[in-house]
C-alpha cells in the first residue's frame, strides 16, 4: 500500500499554492530507467581499454569491474535506505544537509554544478562527438559536436519531467539493444584472440598501483545511479519506487558490464584491448567488418545521448533545492508554470557543461570529476551512520522498509572505498584533480556569501 506523504516529506515551500510545484508523475519503471540511464553512457564502451592499460592481466581487469560493481551495489542499498528516510526534493543534497550542516550540502550542489555533473556530462558528450565523427566522417571537432548535443538535450528537458523521462526511457531501451548486440555478436560471430595474456606484466607493487588507477575509470562507468535520488520529489511514491529502481538498475548494469568486459577480452586479448581507444567498435569490426563498426558506433552515440538526457533531467533539481534553501540565485528556484520544471536550473547546467566540453579533454575531465564525486559518495554513505545513530537515540523516527544488509560494516566499506579512490586520484593526478579541489574550496567562501543573504527567522 502506498504510504501517505507527510509534512516531513514535502517541505512547505513545495506545498504552497501561490506558485507551481514539482509534478509527481514518475513511477517504479521510470526510476529503474533513470538509474540504468544514469550509469550506462559511453564509459563501458571505452573504459575497458583504459582498465586494460592499467592492470595488464585479464583477472585484474575483470576483478576491477567486479569490485566497482560491488561498491555500486552497496551504495545502491545505502541510497535506497536514505530514500526511505528523506524522500523529499534534492535527494543526495537533502541527505547531506540533514545529516551534517547546510554548508556540506551546498558544497555538494556547488561542485555538482561546476565539476561533477557537468564534467561527467561533458566527458560523455565528447565521447558522443568522437563516435559521431567516426560514424559520419564529419570534419567537425568532437568538442563542438558535444556542445551541440548538450544544447539540444537542455532544450528538450525544459518541456517537463514527463517529456524528459519518456525520452530517457526510449533511449535506455536503445542502449540495452546496442549492448545486447555487442555481447551476442562478440560471443557468437567474432573469432577469439590468439592469446589473452599481455606481453608486459608489472610487479606486485606496480599491479597494486595499477589496480587503484583502474578503479578510476571503472567507478566513472558505474557512477550515475545516485542521480535518480534528485528526482525523488517528482516520484509518485519515492519511498517505494526509488529503492526498487536503485537495486534492480544497479544489479542489471553489473551483469551487462561484466558481459561486455569478457567479450572484449575474448575477442581482442589483453594487448589488443589496451591498444585501442574504441574497443566496442573493434569487436564488431572483427565480426562484421566495417558495417559492424558503424552499427555499434551508432548504438554508442545513442547510448551516450541517453546518459546525457538523464543528467539534464535529474541534477537541476539539486540546484532548485539549493535556491529554495536560500543559498543560490532566486531565479533557479522558480518553476515554469506550464512544464513545472526548474527551467533556469536546467539552462544554467547545460551552458556550463557546454563550456567544459569545449575547453577540456576526456581524460582530464575524468580525473577531476571522479576525485570529487567519490568524496561526496563517501560523505553520503556516512550520513546513514548519522541517521542510524539518531534513530538509536530516538531523535530520528524509524522508517520501515529497505535496510542496508550488514550495516554498519558494509556501509563503512562503501565509505572507505570511496575516500580511498578519491585520495588515490588526487595523488596520481594532482593537476587535474586539483581543479576539482580548488572549486570545492572556493565554494566555502561562496556559501558564506549566500548564507549572509538569508533573512533571519522571525521571532515566534
Amino acid at each position: 500500500m502506498t504510504e501517505p506523504l507527510t509534512d516531513v516529506e514535502i517541505p512547505a515551500t513545495e506545498r504552497t499554492g501561490a506558485e507551481p510545484t514539482l509534478a509527481r508523475r514518475l513511477g517504479a519503471f521510470d526510476a529503474t530507467m533513470i538509474v540504468m540511464g544514469g550509469i550506462i553512457g559511453s564509459g563501458i564502451f571505452v573504459n575497458p581499454s583504459v582498465v586494460a592499460r592499467a592492470v595488464h592481466t585479464p583477472l585484474l581487469v575483470i576483478g576491477a569491474w567486479v569490485a566497482g560493481g560491488m561498491i555500486a551495489l552497496i551504495g545502491a542499498f545505502v541510497y535506497g535506505e536514505l530514500a526511505r528516510l528523506r524522500p523529499g526534493v534534492g535527494g543526495q543534497y537533502a541527505y547531506l544537509r540533514d545529516a551534517y550542516h547546510p554548508i556540506v550540502a551546498f558544497l555538494y550542489g556547488w561542485t555538482l554544478l561546476l565539476v561533477i555533473q557537468t564534467g561527467g556530462m561533458a566527458g560523455s558528450a565528447i565521447i558522443f562527438g568522437r563516435y559521431t565523427r567516426e560514424l559520419t566522417g564529419w570534419a567537425i571537432p568532437e568538442q563542438a559536436i558535444a556542445a551541440i548535443a548538450l544544447g539540444l538535450l537542455t532544450l528538450v528537458n525544459c518541456f517537463g519531467v514527463r517529456a524528459g523521462s519518456n525520452v530517457q526511457s526510449a533511449l535506455m531501451i536503445t542502449k540495452l539493444a546496442a549492448i545486447g548486440l555487442l555481447i551476442v555478436v562478440g560471443c557468437m560471430f567474432a573469432a577469439p584472440a590468439a592469446s589473452l595474456a599481455s606481453a608486459s606484466l608489472p610487479n606486485g607493487t606496480g599491479a597494486l598501483a595499477g589496480f587503484g588507477a583502474a578503479m578510476v575509470p571503472v567507478l566513472f562507468a558505474y557512477g550515475g545511479w545516485q542521480t535518480a535520488s534528485f528526482v525523488s520529489g517528482e516520484m509518485r511514491d519515492s519511498r517505494r519506487d526509488l529503492p526498487r529502481g536503485l537495486l534492480i538498475g544497479v544489479i542489471g548494469v553489473i551483469a551487462l558490464y561484466l558481459a561486455v568486459t569478457i567479450v572484449c577480452l575474448r575477442v581482442l586479448g589483453m594487448d589488443g584491448l589496451a591498444a585501442t581507444s574504441t574497443p566496442a567498435s573493434m569487436v564488431l569490426r572483427s565480426a562484421l567488418g566495417e558495417r559492424g563498426a558503424r552499427l555499434i558506433a551508432l548504438g554508442i552515440a545513442i547510448s551516450t545521448v541517453g546518459f546525457l538526457s538523464q543528467g539534464v533531467l535529474t541534477a537541476p533539481r539539486v540546484y532548485f533545492a539549493m535556491a529554495r534553501d536560500g543559498v543560490f540565485f532566486r531565479a533557479v528556484a522558480k518553476l515554469d508554470p506550464r512544464s513545472r520544471v526548474p527551467v533556469v536550473a536546467i539552462v544554467v547546467q547545460g551552458i556550463w557543461a557546454m563550456v567544459i566540453a569545449l575547453a577540456g579533454k576526456y581524460d582530464q575531465i575524468l580525473n577531476y570529476v571522479v576525485s570529487i564525486d567519490v568524496l561526496f559518495f563517501g560523505l553520503t554513505g556516512a550520513s546513514l551512520l548519522v541517521f542510524r545513530a539518531r534513530e538509536g537515540r530516538a531523535n530520528e523516527p524509524r522508517v520501515g522498509g529497505l535496510r542496508v544488509p550488514g550495516h554498519p560494516a558494509t556501509t563503512m566499506v562503501f565509505v572507505l572505498a570511496c575516500w580511498a579512490i578519491s585520495a588515490s586520484t588526487i595523488i596520481q593526478y594532482p593537476e587535474n584533480a586539483g581543479i576539482g579541489v580548488g572549486i570545492l574550496l572556493i565554494g566555502v567562501a561562496v556559501y558564506w556569501f549566500w548564507a549572509r543573504r538569508i533573512a533571519p527567522p522571525k521571532p515566534a
